[in-house]
């Protein structure tokens, strides 16, 4: 493994543990608040870090070097990703069982292999489609 990849491991590997342990946070703060109040405090408390990182390090500076067309698909992400995806999710969390809400949420990189694919021209490797494959049969094992 070259240090790039070890990097690039750290990180989702340090991503894959905060992102395990925040739905029993969020199902926690959820028993007492509907969800979309919910997103809306989850939302004003990520706003506060970031406004205070940026004004630290000037990163309201380099927003001026972002181009419309790349900062207008970081738009369309955040509000897909960041508020129509994770309303939908927090409405499923507030009904269900993290430990089986947040795998089948988690089953998004079969999605987005397919978007990536059809949108971008990604290839289709028997890896990356063995490794779909395994993300249904783990959603699927969960259903029931």
């Amino acid at each position: 493994m070259t240090a790039s990849q070890i990097g690039f491991a750290a990180f989702a590997l340090a991503a894959s543990v905060i992102w395990g342990i925040a739905p029993v946070l969020g199902k926690a703060g959820l028993a007492s608040t509907d969800p979309g109040t919910g997103l809306l405090i989850r939302t004003l408390g990520v706003a506060a870090v970031l406004v205070t990182y940026a004004a630290a390090t000037g990163g309201f500076s380099r927003l001026a070097a972002v181009g419309w067309g790349p900062a207008g698909y970081l738009l369309a992400e955040g509000i897909l990703a960041s508020l129509v995806g994770h309303l939908a999710y927090f409405y499923a969390l507030k009904l269900g069982e993290a430990g089986r809400v947040v795998p089948i949420a988690a089953s998004y990189p079969l999605f987005a292999l397919i978007a990536a694919a059809v949108l971008f021209g990604e290839s289709l490797t028997w890896q990356k489609t063995a490794g779909a494959l395994l993300v249904v049969g783990g959603v699927w094992l969960l259903k029931g």
